[in-house]
């Protein structure tokens, strides 16, 4: 089993980091949390959770051991797969995610694309008892606009939404705040598609 992968970041895209470990480049699926943590980094240790089936191989990538945990526990909640946590931890920051758990805020994990009251519930009576608030802040650098609309086009075209309605959100979003960076794009659109 993996735990960790660290070398150079030879690609990164708000969805997913190709990292070059000694020759090798691992496609590591991520979370907006992780992109904001590797946005200006040049190299990177994520660490990282498998899942295999049958038909593929894929990693998921956390840059701190914290949200892998919640990841884990997301996942392991009947219902809540892999691309649905990494959504729910790309719209709601970790510690905001904590406190939406702990306090039973179904309306919180309610406005996560893919995430309906049932599952909204069941994730909160799973893990109420097993998750403590940390308290964490999430820090989101900037990113030129004209990147950041297209990183985030890209990044939301990746988890499944059309181009219409992803176009048609994003430049409602930069219109009204030109200087939006990718992270608060890509959240801010999860909530309105």
């Amino acid at each position: 089993m993996v735990t960790y992968i660290q070398g150079k970041i030879a690609e990164l895209t708000p969805t997913y980091v190709v990292i070059d470990n000694h020759g090798i480049g691992y496609e590591i699926n991520i979370s907006l949390t992780t992109y904001s943590a590797l946005e200006h980094a040049g190299e990177a240790k994520l660490y990282v959770h498998e899942v295999i089936r049958e038909d593929s191989y894929a990693l998921y990538g956390f840059s701190d051991l914290g949200e892998r945990t919640l990841f884990r526990e997301l996942i392991g909640v009947s219902g809540v797969g892999a691309n649905t946590a990494r959504v729910i931890l790309s719209s709601i920051p970790t510690a905001e995610l904590e406190q939406a758990i702990t306090g039973s805020d179904v309306r919180r994990l309610k406005s996560v694309k893919g995430v309906g009251a049932k599952t909204a519930e069941r994730i909160i009576v799973d893990l109420k008892d097993k998750i403590k608030p940390s308290g964490d802040t999430l820090l989101i650098q900037a990113a030129p606009q004209s990147e950041a609309y297209d990183e985030a086009m890209a990044a939301l075209m990746m988890l499944g939404f059309p181009k219409p309605q992803t176009t048609k959100v994003l430049t409602r979003l930069f219109k009204e705040d030109p200087s939006l960076r990718v992270e608060q794009a890509i959240k801010k659109a999860l909530a309105m598609l």
